[in-house]
């Protein structure tokens, strides 16, 4: 089929040791690339899954070190949060040109650092709201509502429990990334790794 564009999937909180597995096993199958924005200490924790996000051609962007807004915390802080958390990540091999702010939230202090540390913010335009424990179908669902998926897109998923979850799981997750890879197949395009997109959305 001709590829008519291209959309990212991300996936955020992880890697946990539970689900981000058969996230990336149900990536492998279909060939599908995506990012994942991970929370640092998990990284470090589960080095294993880095490797095989690399391993398998996704990207690996930074999240966070604490999971905690942005606006909450003073420039050291941050500045400080963001300098031990690149570090982490460098010890399993990540040097990550991609980052998104806890909960999407970015100020003037997060955009300064990006650019002292060649970073690019990403934020999100199809919002799975996964963390709340919907179905897979019921998310599914709210995308099309929003249009379906179209060239450009950002859709937020979750592969890890992070702070506010009121799921125990993320099995909808993982059916909802095998329903949005069937319906990019139907489509006509093609899922990447979004520091490889070329005018998906910031």
């Amino acid at each position: 089929m001709r590829v008519s564009g291209t959309i990212a999937l991300t996936l955020d909180d992880g890697p946990d040791p539970l689900w981000t597995a058969p996230l990336l096993g149900a990536l492998r199958e279909s060939g599908a690339r995506a990012t994942f924005f991970v929370i640092t200490p998990n990284a470090v924790a589960n080095p294993d899954l880095i490797e095989a996000m690399h391993a398998d051609g996704h990207e690996v962007g930074f999240h966070c070190l604490r999971h905690i807004r942005h606006a909450q915390q003073s420039e050291g802080e941050l500045t400080g949060d963001l300098t031990a958390g690149l570090h982490q990540l460098q010890s399993v091999g990540v040097f990550p040109r991609a980052w998104r702010a806890p909960w999407g939230r970015e100020t003037e202090v997060t955009r300064r650092l990006a650019i002292r540390h060649g970073l690019r913010l990403w934020g999100w335009n199809l919002d799975s709201h996964d963390w709340r424990g919907d179905s897979a179908a019921q998310m599914y669902t709210a995308i099309v509502a929003q249009g379906g998926l179209r060239n450009g897109d950002v859709v937020l998923m979750h592969d890890g429990l992070g702070p506010g979850a009121k799921r125990t799981g993320c099995e909808e997750t993982l059916e909802l990334t095998r329903l949005l890879i069937a319906e990019a197949a139907h489509e006509g395009l093609s899922l990447a790794p979004l520091s490889e997109c070329q005018g998906v959305l910031a």
